[in-house]
C-alpha cells in the first residue's frame, strides 16, 4: 500500500522515546493489515514491528481507549497463552508522534499459515490455546463491559447500495443481488447476539490465521486490537470456522471437529444453542462488510489505495457471508454430531 500519512513516519522518535536503539536501514513495509500500516525496522538493539495506526480509525472516539485497552488484555493474557503483546512506556502502549499513533513490538519470528496448509494438529493447538484464554482471569484490569455491545444499529444497506451506484462501484451488481440477504442476516445476528450477551469473557476477538506466526510448531498471537468480551460459544465457533476453512473457502469438518474437542477437553462439556451461535457469526461478517463499504464509497478512506482495498473488501465480504450462509446447516449437523 502506498504511504498515506501527510507527513513522514518518525521511526527515529519512537525508537529514542522507547529506548529501541538507533534504527539501521531503512524501515521496510510487511503486508498482512487490512486497516492498518507495519513496518520492520533494525536498530542497534534488535528487530522491531511497528504499527502505524489508520488515521480515519483513530478520528472514531472510543479508539484511543479500545487500543489501550486491548493492549492490557494482551499483557496479561501472555502469562497463560503466547502473546505479543506492544512495548510499553510508563505503562502507556499507545504512542502519538508527531501527528502519528504508534505502536511497537517486539519481531516475532515465525510465518502465517495459508488456508490449504492448515492442519488438524495446528487446530488442535489454537483450540486449546482458546480454551485458556477463555478461563484466564482478567477481573484485575476492571474492563467493564461495554453497554454499546447490547445495542445492535441496523445498518441501512439500500443507502450504501445507491451511493455506490451514484460512484459506479464494481460491487453494485454483487450487492444488489445480495441485498434482501443483508437485511435478513442482519436480523438474525442481532437477535442472536442479544441472546448471548448474558454469557460473555474476554478473549482475543479475531484470532484467525493471519494473527497467529509459527515458528516450526510454537504459535504466537498478535494483533490484539479486537480483545473485548465476547460470547464464549460465539468466539469457539467463529476461531474454529477461521482455521477449519481452505483456500476455497469451504469448512473441513474434520479440521472443526479437532477444534471444537480441542477446547472442549480443558472447558468441559458445551451446551448451547447452536443454531443461535450459528446465526450470531453474521454479525462480524456484515460489520466488516459496512466498513469497507464506507472505505470503498470514500466516507472513510484517506487515499486512493485505501478506498481500492476498502473495494477489493466488499466483494471478499460478500462471498464470505454467501459461503457461511450455504454452509450453516451443515456445521449445525457437525456440532450436534459430538453432543
Amino acid at each position: 500500500m502506498s504511504e498515506t500519512m501527510t507527513t513522514p513516519i518518525p521511526f527515529h522518535k519512537l525508537c529514542s522515546l522507547l529506548s529501541l536503539g538507533e534504527i539501521q536501514g531503512e524501515p521496510r513495509s510487511l503486508s498482512g493489515g487490512f486497516m492498518h500500516q507495519m513496518y520492520g525496522i533494525e536498530t542497534s538493539q534488535g528487530r522491531y514491528a511497528i504499527k502505524v495506526l489508520n488515521p480515519m480509525i483513530m478520528q472514531r472516539p472510543t479508539a484511543k481507549a479500545n487500543f489501550i485497552r486491548s493492549e492490557q488484555i494482551a499483557s496479561m493474557a501472555a502469562n497463560v497463552v503466547p502473546a505479543a503483546p506492544a512495548i510499553q512506556r510508563n505503562g502507556d502502549s499507545l504512542h502519538y508522534v508527531d501527528d502519528h499513533h504508534m505502536q511497537a513490538f517486539g519481531w516475532v519470528q515465525g510465518v502465517v499459515l495459508n488456508p490449504d496448509a492448515i492442519t488438524v494438529d495446528h487446530c488442535i493447538t489454537i483450540g486449546s490455546i482458546l480454551a485458556d484464554l477463555h478461563l484466564a482471569d482478567f477481573t484485575s484490569l476492571s474492563i467493564t463491559y461495554p453497554i454499546s455491545h447490547n445495542v445492535q444499529e441496523p445498518t441501512d444497506w439500500t443507502s450504501y447500495l445507491a451511493q455506490g451506484e451514484g460512484n459506479r462501484a464494481i460491487w453494485v451488481e454483487m450487492m444488489a443481488q445480495t441485498i434482501d440477504n443483508l437485511y435478513k442476516w442482519d436480523a438474525q445476528a442481532n437477535v442472536s447476539v442479544t441472546k448471548l450477551t448474558a454469557n460473555t469473557v474476554i478473549s482475543h476477538n479475531d484470532l484467525d490465521p493471519k494473527n497467529v506466526l509459527w515458528y516450526d510448531k510454537n504459535p504466537t498471537i498478535i494483533d490484539w486490537e479486537c480483545a473485548n468480551y465476547v460470547n464464549p460459544m460465539q468466539d469457539l465457533i467463529e476461531t474454529a470456522l477461521y482455521w477449519a476453512t481452505d483456500g476455497n473457502g469451504t469448512a473441513n469438518q474434520e479440521r472443526f471437529l479437532a477444534f471444537i474437542q480441542a477446547y472442549s477437553l480443558k472447558i468441559g462439556p458445551l451446551v448451547t444453542d447452536w443454531h443461535v451461535v450459528l446465526s450470531s457469526g453474521f454479525a462480524g461478517k456484515l460489520g466488516w462488510l459496512a466498513y469497507n463499504l464506507r472505505r470503498s464509497l470514500g466516507i472513510e478512506s484517506s487515499d486512493a489505495a485505501e478506498q481500492e482495498l476498502g473495494t477489493e473488501q466488499v466483494k471478499a465480504t460478500l462471498d464470505v457471508l454467501h459461503q457461511y450462509a450455504e454452509q450453516l446447516k451443515e456445521i449445525e449437523l457437525w456440532l450436534h454430531s459430538i453432543e
